[in-house]
């Protein structure tokens, strides 16, 4: 809200190279927000703190924003903001709106990107299991984060559809028949499909003439070209997007078929990749593979660790595939920025493909390109989550128990309710449960899968927002306004609000920082700070409620207090949307 403005301060009081200085703004228990910039300048610019804050203070153009600028403390800068500038903020037509203005959050000098996100990425003829939770979910909130704010927002879901295990795929598919429960079950239970032809191959490979052979036979006919196995490889790839839609249909996940690139596409180019870094020079010859070596990566042992572009028996793998993919990007798909929501396991490969791409000229110092790493999900003993079985969890089965149990906690509390209001309910709350305990942690940081945590209406969880928009629902409906206040999407609110108590005035203060915390959260690429913003506002939420009373209010006060009601509800409703979660209409 203000961070522009003390950044050209700082900028105006000790020069341009300190125009980046990100000050770290807190709430004060003496005024509105506090502001700490001078501490960390004093030093660079050979000043005491509190005459850097005054230099500050002095160029700081704060007139109709503020009514009170102190310098406090060693150097800190106290902000209290002019009531009537925080009114005409919040009942200006921008505040009303859903979603963000044009330019990156109404910052018209923010630059806006053309950004290609890969994300979810499963692999044909598996099963999903938690696992991919992560990289969908994160992946999925950073491409609406993004385009909210105005920017070219590009998915790639670049699944795993070549290589060997197709010719086992394949062939068991062949024995099997296309009719058969077996083949359904790439629809139903991919990963039983994928076990059985694995069983097959695996009691055969001393065979001459057994299945091994023959799957092994069947990949060379494959990335030959044979007619007869492309169509199977063709249908086994439409039976898992099959798979695949049920899982992003049930997580409510932005992706279509539109935005698969599987490792497929880059086939016809990889030989001519191959050759041209080993032309180059980039790439060479060891022990029998062609391989680069990127400056900066070391094995235990101090040696050259190598980025395999061409295995030795002349088959690709994952660094040639990668290379190709963002070299694509870059030149095809014109990219300015490249996000790769990824296992954080990933990251030293997908370093070293980067950094081979950047030797190559085919990653240009302009465009940034960034691994969003993803943490692990742990059980409750703090081991990666499987099965009883020790397998990995699925995840369609996890989507499934989450609303079960949302499902048993509405039926008890809100009997009134009709069945299908109360499975539509159920399944916004627990899914939603899901996707933003996940989101609510850091990207990077594993977290412990706890229905009961995640359900919980209490504490920073995705019910307990979903239950302050609820709320908000039922208070306007109460007041025969819920109609008026939603279609004030985008409009001035549906009534002049006014602030006057301090529960408003914290409330209001926070609803202005919606587009600031959009911003960073595209920035930094960190869904939980949204998913912070929207649970200290349903917290403020409450407490304005308390504290203000809205529907046994006077005339002018009542309608003020129900405008405000109403902007609260959209920005959560707003908020969560971004995150890929649904407000429910009763909880």
């Amino acid at each position: 809200m203000v961070v522009p403005r003390v950044q050209a301060a700082i900028a105006t009081a000790f020069g341009d190279e300190f125009r980046g200085t990100d000050p770290v703004i807190r709430p004060s228990q003496f005024a509105d927000i506090q502001i700490n910039a001078a501490l960390a300048l004093a030093r660079k610019v050979g000043l005491p703190p509190r005459d850097a804050a005054a230099r500050i203070v002095e160029a700081l153009d704060l007139d109709g924003v503020c009514s009170l600028v102190e310098i406090s403390g060693p150097g800190f800068i106290n902000l209290t903001f002019d009531g009537t500038w925080i009114e005409e903020l919040l009942n200006a037509p921008t505040a009303a709106s859903t979603t963000t203005p044009a330019g990156a959050g109404g910052d018209r000098h923010a630059p806006l990107h053309r950004v290609v996100v890969d994300y979810s990425s499963p692999n044909v003829a598996k099963e999903m299991h938690v696992g991919h939770l992560r990289t969908t979910v994160v992946g999925d909130s950073l491409v609406r984060v993004m385009e909210a704010l105005g920017h070219t927002v590009i998915r790639q879901n670049h699944i795993g559809d070549w290589g060997t295990p197709f010719g086992m795929l394949i062939e068991h598919w062949l024995e099997v028949g296309e009719d058969s429960p077996e083949a359904a079950l790439l629809v139903d239970d991919p990963s039983a499909f994928y076990q059985a032809a694995r069983a097959k191959f695996d009691a055969s490979t001393e065979e001459p003439d057994g299945f091994a052979t023959r799957a092994r036979l069947r990949v060379v006919a494959l990335q030959g070209g044979d007619p007869e196995t492309f169509a199977v490889w063709e249908r086994l790839v439409a039976q898992s997007k099959r798979y695949f839609n049920a899982i992003y249909a049930m997580l409510g996940i932005s992706l279509t078929d539109d935005h698969i690139a599987g490792e497929s596409s880059y086939d016809a180019h990889l030989a001519q990749l191959c050759q041209e870094l080993e032309e180059r020079g980039i790439a060479r010859i060891s022990e029998g593979a062609l391989c680069t070596f990127p400056a900066g990566f070391t094995g235990r042992e101090g040696d050259p660790l190598p980025l395999i572009i061409r295995k030795s028996d002349g088959g690709y793998g994952y660094g040639t595939t990668d290379l190709a993919t963002i070299r694509y990007r870059v030149r095809e798909l014109q990219a300015d920025r490249v996000l790769y929501v990824v296992g954080a396991p990933q990251n030293v490969h997908l370093r070293m493909v980067m950094a081979t791409a950047r030797d190559a000229g085919w990653l240009p110092d302009t465009v940034e390109a960034t691994h969003v790493q993803i943490g692990n999900v742990l059980g409750e003993d703090g081991k990666i989550l499987k099965s009883r079985a020790g397998n990995p969890v699925k995840l369609m089965a996890l989507l499934q128990e989450a609303v079960d149990r949302a499902r048993a906690v509405i039926d008890a509390n809100r009997p009134e309710l009709s069945d299908e209001e109360r499975a539509v309910t159920a399944r916004q709350v627990g899914i939603g449960a899901v996707k933003y305990a996940d989101l609510s942690t850091g990207h990077d940081t594993e977290y412990v899968f706890d229905f009961d945590r995640m359900l919980a209406l209490s504490g920073n969880t995705g019910p307990y927002v979903q239950y302050a928009a609820a709320r908000i629902r039922s208070i306007l409906r109460k007041a025969g306004a819920l109609e008026q206040h939603e279609a004030a999407a985008g409009t001035a609110p549906a009534a002049t609000i006014a602030v006057v108590e301090p529960a408003e005035r914290a409330l209001a203060l926070h609803l202005l920082e919606y587009d600031a915390t959009l911003r960073k959260v595209a920035e930094l690429l960190e869904p939980h700070r949204l998913c912070a913003y929207l649970f200290e506002l349903a917290q403020l939420f409450t407490s304005f409620y308390d504290q203000c009373p809205v529907l046994k209010a006077e005339d002018t006060v009542r309608e003020s207090r129900l405008a405000l009601c109403g902007l609260v509800l959209r920005r959560l409703s707003a908020g969560l949307d971004l995150l890929g979660i649904e407000t429910p209409e009763n909880m």
